[in-house]
């Protein structure tokens, strides 16, 4: 049996088809995006009848483009970057029809917004550490334990949940990931003030909520595995986006550069250059990564994409305040907001510098992402791992 691959003229033909029947000018904003969902446009990767056509996914672009150029909304993909970069390839992965039809419309059209609840107080950096339990009670899981980094929480109708089901294995075998209803009762979200005053992170108590088992994604014992692919796209998402030459914080802090002449010393000049220079190389290697991305699943390089993403952001932020002398130690807002995403171009310099020692540890932290680097990529012997083969319950804490 054939197979027929969608290329990109049919992909420019079914846009246009798309936009003439939805005028996006005159077509409320959901009702296009509903529509191109449905009609294959969103990812074109996507099987048919979940957003997607079975095209390639290098021929995204192409469909882009037209959207882009008759002026059509997007879906915000900032504000529910974790549903399209973490929760959506997990779903496709792992879960089943019925789940996939409930979950990938509203996560793509932006109707549910989504968060992660991996990281605990006691489970940062080890993920397989995390000791919340879900317990089994007929057709539901009974959940109890406390999260902690949540992004987005107190915005997110769902999130994607990887808890403990079998304290008795060793901890990289004992794991169930779910999908957990924010608004279930017993979920409590708490803000977490940050260095920069806002509070765009949170904790969030798990308190005896019950999760159905048809929210199961994967296997019971599983989760592991299921947050490895969550894992892999989260580092893709982070560090693998596509930005013009110069664009991101580098245009923000060479703009600055070029808009006050005073300013420079060739110390600073020499740092900027340098700096350039490895935005390019990693706006390359990126691209090469994508690339990889579109030919299959993503792997561990790209955590070599958001270790150098991380290390980039927070060289360029250190020089821009240090270029800017006293007026890049300040910015106007030191309120508590709640934001739903992170700005860092509509903000001043102090406050793009001091998010920035985020980005270390967000997403997986540099000494980790170091580790995976040595380990996956390279193929250098692992690190000494004693608790291995040690059942959860008997770690020490």
């Amino acid at each position: 049996m054939t197979t027929t691959t969608v290329g990109a003229d049919q992909l420019r033909e079914r846009a246009r088809a798309l936009l003439a029947e939805h005028n996006p000018q005159t077509t409320e904003r959901l009702t296009f995006l509903q529509a191109r969902f449905d009609a294959g446009l969103a990812w074109i990767h996507f099987p048919v009848g979940l957003g997607g056509l079975d095209a390639p996914r290098s021929l995204q672009s192409v469909v882009d483009k037209e959207f882009a150029a008759a002026g059509a909304p997007d879906n915000d993909p900032r504000r529910i970057g974790i549903g399209l970069g973490m929760a959506a390839p997990t779903i496709l992965g792992f879960g089943t029809q019925e789940q996939r039809e409930r979950f990938l419309r509203p996560l793509w059209t932006g109707e549910e917004v989504w968060c992660q609840l991996f990281s605990e107080p006691g489970a940062g950096s080890d993920l397989a550490a995390l000791g919340t339990r879900a317990v089994r009670d007929g057709d539901d899981w009974v959940v109890t334990g406390q999260k902690v980094w949540t992004s987005g929480a107190h915005a997110a109708r769902f999130a994607i949940l990887v808890t403990r089901t079998d304290p008795d294995v060793p901890k990289h075998q004992g794991m169930t990931y779910f999908v957990c209803d924010m608004h279930a009762e017993g979920v409590e979200v708490r803000p977490l003030r940050q260095i920069t005053g806002e509070a765009e992170f949170n904790e969030v108590f798990l308190t005896g909520v019950r999760i159905p088992d048809t929210y199961r994604l994967g296997a019971v014992g599983e989760g592991w595995k299921v947050a490895q692919t969550t894992l892999m796209n989260e580092r893709v998402a982070i560090g693998g986006t596509a930005i013009p030459r110069e664009g991101g914080l580098l245009g923000i802090v060479a703009k600055a550069w070029r808009d006050n002449p005073g300013k420079r010393t060739p110390e600073l000049q020499d740092r900027l250059l340098k700096l350039w220079v490895e935005a390019e190389t990693l706006r390359l290697a990126g691209g090469r990564l994508r690339q990889q991305l579109a030919a299959g699943q993503p792997g561990p390089e790209g955590s070599a994409m958001k270790l150098a993403f991380a290390e980039l952001n927070q060289a360029l932020t250190g020089l821009e305040v240090e270029f800017q002398g006293e007026d890049g130690l300040r910015y106007d807002d030191w309120t508590m907001r709640r934001p739903e995403l992170v700005d860092f171009t509509a903000r001043e310099a102090g406050y793009r510098y001091l998010r920035a020692k985020g980005n270390s540890i967000e997403g997986g932290t540099s000494e980790v992402l170091r580790n995976i680097i040595a380990e996956r990529v390279l193929g250098l012997p692992s690190e000494p791992r004693v608790d291995k083969d040690v059942a959860w319950k008997d770690l020490p804490r």
